[in-house]
C-alpha cells in the first residue's frame, strides 16, 4: 500500500492499513510530533526514554513527559490530537486528500483548529499528507479515466485547496497533445452514441459542448470535431465558419 491509502481490492481493513503505513515510517526514523528524531531505527529515542526522575531538573522531566504523550508543546491536549489524526487517517484510507480538504473535514466535526493543525503536521511530517503528490495523483487520473482537461482540473484542484504552484506543476504533466488526444477519445466515443439522422449542426453542437464541459478550450474542441466529423465521410460540405457555440 503506498500514501494514497488502501487497494480497492485489499480486504483488511483500511483504516488498519494506513496504520501500518503510518507505523513502518515511524519505525524507519518518522515522528508524529515533529522533525524526524536523529535516533537510529532500534535504538531508544534519549527523549523519549529517559525514565521519570532523570535529568538536572523538573523542567526536563516535563518536557520530556509532555513528549511522550504527544504534545510537545502543550498547546493541544494529546487525546484530542490522537482523535484528529484518527479521523484523518480514515477519510485517507478511503482516498487520497488534499490538506485543506482535511482541515475542512475536522472544521466539521467540531475539533478545534489548533488541534486539527497538530494532527496534520504529523500526518505531513510523515508523508501521508503531501499537496504536491495529491495534485499529480488528481490531475493524472481525472485526466486520463475522466478526461477532464486543463481548465476543469486547474478549477478541481483550487476547490481541493491546492496551492497555485503545486497546481501549476501537476498540470504541467498534461500536454497539449495529451489533450488533443484524450479529446479526440471522447468524440469518437460520443459519436458512436448520437442517434441516427440527428442534424448536423446539433451534432456538432453536441460534441464541441461536451468537450467544453469538461475543460477544454474552444480551439481544441473545434479541431477535434471538425477532424473527426469529416473522417465520417458523411458530410461533403465544410464543417462550419469555426463559431459552433457550446451548449
Amino acid at each position: 500500500m503506498d500514501q494514497w491509502g488502501a487497494s480497492r481490492s485489499d480486504a483488511a481493513d483500511p483504516v488498519a492499513q494506513v496504520r501500518r503505513r503510518l507505523d513502518e515510517l515511524l519505525a524507519a526514523g518518522g515522528s508524529t510530533t515533529g522533525p524526524a528524531r536523529s535516533s537510529r531505527p532500534g535504538e531508544p529515542d534519549p527523549q523519549r526514554a529517559r525514565p521519570a526522575g532523570s535529568g538536572p531538573g523538573g523542567g526536563e522531566r516535563s518536557a520530556a513527559r509532555s513528549d511522550a504523550e504527544g504534545d510537545p508543546g502543550g498547546d493541544a491536549p494529546a487525546a484530542d490530537v490522537e482523535q484528529a489524526r484518527e479521523a484523518c487517517l480514515r477519510l485517507l484510507a478511503v482516498r487520497a486528500r488534499s490538506r485543506a480538504e482535511l482541515a475542512q473535514r475536522l472544521s466539521a466535526k467540531g475539533i478545534p483548529v489548533e488541534v486539527a493543525d497538530r494532527a496534520l503536521d504529523r500526518l505531513a511530517d510523515v508523508g501521508l499528507i503531501d499537496d504536491a503528490d495529491f495534485a499529480r495523483q488528481w490531475v493524472r487520473e481525472r485526466h486520463g479515466f475522466s478526461g477532464k482537461g486543463r481548465r476543469v482540473l486547474a478549477q478541481e484542484l483550487r476547490r481541493k485547496g491546492v496551492s497555485p504552484e503545486d497546481s501549476v506543476a501537476a498540470l504541467e504533466s498534461v500536454t497539449a497533445d495529451d489533450e488533443y488526444d484524450r479529446a479526440t477519445e471522447l468524440v469518437r466515443r460520443k459519436l458512436r452514441s448520437l442517434p441516427a439522422g440527428l442534424d448536423r449542426d446539433k451534432a456538432i453542437r453536441r460534441l464541441v459542448g461536451m468537450l467544453a464541459r469538461r475543460g477544454y478550450g474552444h480551439s481544441v474542441a473545434y479541431s477535434v470535431v471538425k477532424a473527426e466529423w469529416e473522417a465520417l465521410g458523411t458530410d461533403s460540405g465544410e464543417f462550419g465558419d469555426g463559431d459552433a457555440p457550446f451548449e
